[in-house]
């Protein structure tokens, strides 16, 4: 599913300021940087690659396509078919359809069923728990076998900086919230740090198989998907590899029911065939577009724009925007290798944004030369038009000749000293206007 300003908050610890006002509700967040996010298909078609064991799927994007591929999938020994629509967020089965449809998971036996459910999935948008109040469209959708459960439990295995490392971490109560389970039953979750430079051991596999509960073949079986998610896991640069559930049929198979993939981002370079499957379509355009220009931005609900360098100095500054009555319309990173075009790119990222009414320039030129920043806001001034109210507080590197450079341009540049008048001023602006 697409990141939540939760989960870019988890990511950069210290900045709590705008958790705590998510918790508050005062803001709101729309979308958010983007981390590689995979359909659930994908990340399949990825575990199929290292033989891992997955339901039988075929993906559609028609009516006509989808009873063909039902019935093939039932020719070749299938006893039920699960339909599934595919978007990037959790709560599908319970969710309803704009179609009026209820539910974005379906279980039948018959061709022709497949066919009108997809008649009422496909070009619809989707409602759950965790999509926006207008649902996701949904344009493709996974006609699979259906297997039988008869037993569920959660593996996962993610990268742990208090580990420096691997570790596994499973649980015989699967197919649950494992934060639930986390909290009520603390002894049903077991944990094993793996070597990096060994690598998994048989043994491992085998006494992780056996804390969740497998016997007999069944252990060894389970055993060997554990080691098959591990080499998933290091071969394509995976932070998170989570099954839940892993799930034993009544015939003895042990099948990964369902995955989320992380990836590290910094391994991009390597791994280009998988991001390359990134799916921006549920996406805010303008967060794509930013991410293109090598900006991190989200969207939220207020009208004062904020174009900062570090992530500290912008969720202080949407904090003190807060603070001073203000709402910030975003969060915008301009990172610290900052170019004049990315000024330019950002500039009309924010523009496009039509809640924006006010554009707060908040930098601190550490890393960043402030006669960059200076030549970029001069450069959408003139080129983009700008006549909202611009607060513009510059201080660091080269600031005396930026704020030359902002005065020779003859805009309408609302200068501040400090971080706090900064704040002040363009909410002032907006009371005046």
């Amino acid at each position: 599913m697409a990141a939540t300003l939760r989960q870019l908050i988890s990511r950069n610890a210290s900045n709590k300021r705008v958790l705590n006002f998510l918790d508050q509700g005062k803001l709101s967040c729309i979308s958010c940087k983007r981390w590689l996010n995979l359909q659930e298909y994908q990340s399949k078609k990825l575990m199929e690659q290292y033989d891992v064991n997955v339901q039988r799927f075929k993906i559609v994007e028609s009516a006509a396509d989808a009873q063909s591929a039902a019935q093939h999938i039932l020719d070749t020994s299938a006893k039920e078919l699960v339909v599934k629509a595919m978007i990037l967020a959790g709560g599908r089965g319970k969710g309803h359809f704009t179609s009026g449809l209820k539910g974005g998971v379906h279980l039948t036996t018959e061709p022709t069923r497949v066919s009108e459910l997809c008649k009422d999935m496909l070009g619809y948008n989707l409602i759950t728990k965790q999509t926006p109040a207008d649902g996701v469209k949904v344009n493709k959708i996974m006609v699979a076998e259906a297997l039988d459960i008869s037993r569920e439990t959660y593996f996962a295995i993610l990268m742990d900086r208090s580990y420096m490392g691997p570790v596994m971490v499973g649980s015989p109560a699967g197919g649950m919230d494992i934060e639930e389970v986390a909290e009520k039953t603390p002894h049903l979750i077991f944990k094993e740090p793996i070597d990096i430079n060994m690598g998994i051991q048989e043994s491992q596999a085998v006494k992780m198989a056996e804390n969740l509960g497998f016997v007999g073949e069944k252990q060894q079986k389970a055993a060997d998907q554990i080691m098959k998610l591990y080499k998933l896991f290091i071969s394509v640069d995976a932070t998170q590899v989570e099954i839940n559930p892993l799930g034993e049929t009544p015939t003895g198979d042990v099948v990964c029911f369902d995955a989320k993939v992380n990836f590290d981002d910094n391994a991009q370079f390597r791994q280009r065939e998988i991001f390359a499957m990134d799916d921006k379509s549920e996406s805010d355009p303008k967060e794509v577009d930013a991410e293109s220009h090598g900006l991190s931005y989200i969207a939220m609900d207020g009208n004062i724009a904020c174009l900062v360098n570090g992530a500290g100095l912008a969720m202080a500054t949407m904090d003190i925007i807060q603070y001073c009555g203000g709402k910030p319309a975003n969060f915008l990173d301009l990172g610290g290798g900052v170019q004049e075009h990315q000024v330019f790119e950002a500039f009309k990222i924010v523009l496009a944004d039509e809640k924006v009414k006010a554009i707060l320039v908040n930098i601190f030129g550490g890393i960043v030369d402030c006669k960059i920043i200076a030549n970029g806001i001069v450069k959408a001034g003139k080129e983009l038009n700008i006549t909202m109210p611009l607060v513009v507080r510059l201080e660091g590197m080269n600031v005396d000749a930026a704020k030359q450079i902002l005065a020779e341009s003859k805009l309408p540049i609302v200068s501040a000293d400090d971080f706090g008048d900064a704040a002040q001023k363009v909410v002032d602006c907006l009371k005046e206007n």
